[in-house]
């Protein structure tokens, strides 16, 4: 059993950066694709983006690319999201997610295990 913490989320100005974290539980976290969703008021849930056990491979939304970087650290069984420039179309709940299958893909039912979400506020 994998269980994720999200944490880092908060309240910047549109242009402004912030770093969610999630971290795992569970030794085979090192093992599993880790993805990031997120949520907005009056939306259905969105992939955000995934990377492979191995940090080897990333997959973005398209409005993300550019601006968010997804990386993980095994050493600390953490996984994380680096926000640049953010907009206001950014603003959500973010929730990491972990995947048993090598290629979830961007299917919020092929992951697995999911971390309890982190308010992410953008003002213009």
């Amino acid at each position: 059993q994998v269980q994720l913490v999200n944490s880092g989320g908060g309240s910047v100005q549109a242009g402004g950066s912030l770093r969610l974290s999630c971290a795992a539980s569970g030794d085979t976290f090192s093992r599993l694709t880790a993805g990031w969703f997120r949520l907005a008021a009056g939306k259905e849930r969105e992939f955000v983006g995934r990377i492979s056990w191995s940090g080897g491979s990333t997959s973005y939304l398209d409005s993300v690319k550019g601006r968010f970087t997804i990386s993980r650290d095994g050493a600390k069984n953490t996984v994380y999201l680096q926000m640049n420039s953010l907009k206001p179309e950014d603003a959500a709940v973010y929730y990491c997610a972990a995947s048993r299958t090598e290629y979830p893909g961007r299917t919020a039912r092929n992951y697995d295990y999911w971390g309890q979400g982190t308010q992410v506020t953008v003002a213009s």
